[in-house]
């Protein structure tokens, strides 16, 4: 009798079993040549985007020059937004009902309020709302490196004294 196989199992036995009767089953564990013939399916010809360092440092020195925001990646699923802002306040609090926030701190340092309740509310448009105020928000500093989740429906507004470098992510 023959020594069995270190991976002796049941996928062996099929193998064997399904050999001896003339038949023969695609497994590469048992057939390297079935392993090699096996190829990758081909990748989807879009859906890809680079951004190169470079190119994100270009964009973040144009807003430099003139602070606001500029979106580069906008699509159906998420937006991607680069922001610089110098001694700013957002004078409401603002939620979404259908989108989150990751707010990720490039250089410089922002307060952003987060949570509590709003008081009195108001949409600014279907699915959007803003508050004067959010009674017992949390104050979360964030720094260089900092990063932070927002999910959606929860109340946030941002104070920067001094200047901030951001990318804001946004599930749609």
């Amino acid at each position: 009798m023959s020594a069995l196989p270190s991976n002796y199992g049941r996928r062996w036995f099929l193998v064997s079993a399904t050999a001896a009767a003339g038949l023969s089953i695609a497994n590469e564990a048992f057939n390297p040549s079935v392993a090699a013939a096996q190829t990758a399916p081909p990748p989807p010809s879009g859906g890809v985007q680079t951004f190169t360092a470079a190119g994100l440092h270009d964009v973040i020195q144009s807003l430099e020059a003139n602070p606001g925001n500029k979106t580069i990646v906008d699509d159906k699923t998420f937006i991607v937004m680069l922001t610089v802002e110098k001694n700013k306040a957002q004078q409401e609090f603002e939620w979404h009902e259908g989108r989150d926030h990751v707010f990720q701190i490039i250089e410089g340092s922002t307060v952003i309020e987060v949570g509590g309740t709003p008081k009195g509310a108001h949409s600014s448009r279907p699915a959007e709302w803003n508050a004067p105020e959010s009674q017992d928000a949390v104050k979360v500093t964030l720094n260089k490196g900092d990063m932070l989740v927002i999910q959606r429906g929860v109340p946030h507004r941002r104070t920067t004294t001094g200047s901030v470098k951001l990318m804001l992510i946004s599930p749609q």
